[in-house]
């Protein structure tokens, strides 16, 4: 394992050449509680700190507890209005209610949009990202992550929902495909500020 820090990682991204239009797409990926929102969110830190960064969280253009559907959302959407200099954006899903919310995500033209969660690694955003992270973590640790966050029905769900990522990642040899390997696991406490770096893999 390799020691990284944010700054290092988004001066890479910044240097790589973009290729959705103007804008450096970046994919953050893995198995649900594996600890994907966390790096993103430390990881727009440090873009911001050297230019425009957008994010977009992709689990809000899942219509429910499916992945089918949600990257032609987000390439519809999203990714082909950026390609082309627009502005893009959507209606997120409202789980609360179970259908797609009145409220608009306006997702703007910038130097960098990062796309975070299950499924934004699709094989068909190869030639458009600039760099693919894959995260993964222990099985218990992920299951005990996921079971932690809100919602009454992630006991019953959870289960079928990490069958169904599993097979995703399998058909799209996501983790293969990555640039960077990710370690998610917390439990052996790190010789490093966690806040400003992260393990690689392998």
């Amino acid at each position: 394992m390799t020691v990284r820090t944010y700054d290092e990682l988004a001066e890479e991204i910044f240097s790589a050449p973009a290729r959705l239009g103007t804008v450096r797409l970046v994919t953050v990926d893995g198995p649900s509680g594996s600890g994907k929102t966390t790096f993103a969110a430390r990881l727009i830190t440090a873009l911001s700190s050297r230019g425009s960064a957008v994010q977009v969280q992709i689990e809000q253009l899942y219509q429910g507890w499916t992945l089918d559907g949600a990257w032609m959302r987000l390439d519809e959407h999203v990714l082909e209005p950026l390609a082309t200099g627009w502005d893009g954006g959507f209606h997120p899903y409202d789980w609360t209610v179970g259908e797609w919310s009145p409220r608009w995500c306006a997702v703007p033209v910038s130097e960098v949009l990062v796309v975070e969660g299950c499924g934004s690694s699709a094989r068909a955003a190869d030639k458009i990202t600039s760099r693919q992270v894959w995260i993964e973590a222990p099985a218990d640790v992920a299951m005990a992550r996921g079971l932690a966050r809100a919602g009454t029905d992630l006991p019953r769900r959870l289960p079928a929902w990490q069958r169904e990522e599993a097979q995703y990642f399998a058909e799209q040899d996501t983790r293969r495909r990555a640039d960077l390997l990710v370690d998610g696991n917390p439990i052996t406490p790190p010789a490093f500020d966690p806040e400003i770096a992260f393990r690689t893999l392998l």
